[in-house]
């Protein structure tokens, strides 16, 4: 059984939360289904696993599950084309790599599908690409820090420039 944890819920009170066993799938809205999914295949080599599709009573397919090679996490594109122009630009996940030469790979990866994206930036904490889906939601490939997040140290805004 996972442990629980303390959390202050009032200046007074203290209350026992039970612990979480991570994150389940992200789910990202598309305005068009057929759209987004031959997108992630192209750009992130995602792929589709039909047998999750999630369908209305009537058959119409909403959802779709993908996987993304290396992400231990299913990404769930789920029709909302409202949810996807309101968040239009918006960056809610930022994919890992190892270094810069990953970053690099991907770089030469996204030039050979056709997917327009920055160049390599310096981040806050590393180096970084960022590119848009057809919906216009900014993803961003992000290189880990080398001994992990706990020592990593943030650059201030006066470092980027």
């Amino acid at each position: 059984m996972a442990p629980n944890y303390l959390f202050r819920q009032s200046r007074n009170e203290i209350a026992v939360a039970p612990c979480l066993a991570g994150v389940h799938h992200l789910k990202l809205p598309v305005s068009d289904l057929p759209t987004g999914i031959a997108w992630f295949e192209t750009a992130l080599g995602a792929r589709r696993v039909e047998s999750f599709d999630h369908r209305h009573p009537d058959g119409t397919l909403f959802g779709v599950i993908m996987l993304l090679p290396g992400v231990a996490i299913p990404v769930e594109l789920r029709l909302n084309p409202v949810a996807a122009t309101a968040i239009a630009g918006f960056d809610p996940v930022t994919l890992g790599v190892d270094g810069i030469e990953d970053l690099r790979a991907w770089v030469a990866h996204l030039d050979a599908v056709g997917i327009e994206h920055s160049p390599i930036l310096t981040g806050f904490i590393g180096h970084l690409i960022e590119f848009r889906t057809p919906d216009g939601l900014c993803v961003r490939i992000y290189t880990n820090p080398s001994n992990g997040f706990a020592e990593a140290r943030m650059r201030s805004p006066q470092e980027l420039g």
